[in-house]
């Protein structure tokens, strides 16, 4: 039987999978309130064209809605990553109790320790790293091999083009 920390990040993958299908970075995110998912978000900022576009932020406002208020004590966030420091910004906005998260940021560039502990807004998050941290980690460097390997391949194709071109 898996714990309820593997259930809910299971659901965060799945929404970072149809992040993954719309050709997005696959990261997901779900807010859980008295045992229910809530809201769910995945990155859609390449379709949305809005830099706010984040899996974390589209799950708290779905909740919100939900709930039909900003705020959301007792709720928790699943994360397939490391949030980001607007991101974390908004989880304390929203009063959200508990962070779970799944891969490590690894350019550092999150500082959610700092954030959650910093009782910014008179709130502190509960956070929690490495929940399914394989396998969320995997979908996301997956995701960047091979995004490298096809702007390799379209510079090498530009590049012979252009070579047969000067014939």
């Amino acid at each position: 039987m898996m714990d309820e920390k593997t259930v809910y990040m299971k659901k965060a993958l799945a929404c970072a999978r149809r992040a993954l299908q719309g050709g997005e970075v696959p990261i997901g995110a779900v807010v859980v309130y008295e045992g229910k998912v809530i809201g769910r978000g995945y990155n859609r900022r390449l379709k949305t064209q809005l830099a706010s576009a984040h899996a974390e932020m589209m799950a708290i406002d779905a909740a919100c809605r939900r709930l039909g208020s900003w705020r959301l004590p007792g709720a928790e966030i699943y994360v397939t990553l490391e949030p980001c420091p607007m991101c974390m910004g908004a989880i304390l906005n929203a009063r959200i109790d508990k962070l779970y998260f799944g891969a490590y940021e690894q350019k550092g560039r999150s500082f959610t320790d700092e954030l959650a502990n910093a009782n910014l807004l008179n709130h502190t998050v509960a956070v929690e790293g490495g929940v399914l941290e394989g396998e969320c980690s995997a979908m996301i460097t997956q995701f960047f091999s091979q995004m490298r390997a096809r702007e390799k391949r379209k510079r090498e194709e530009e590049k012979n083009s252009a070579g047969r071109e000067e014939l």
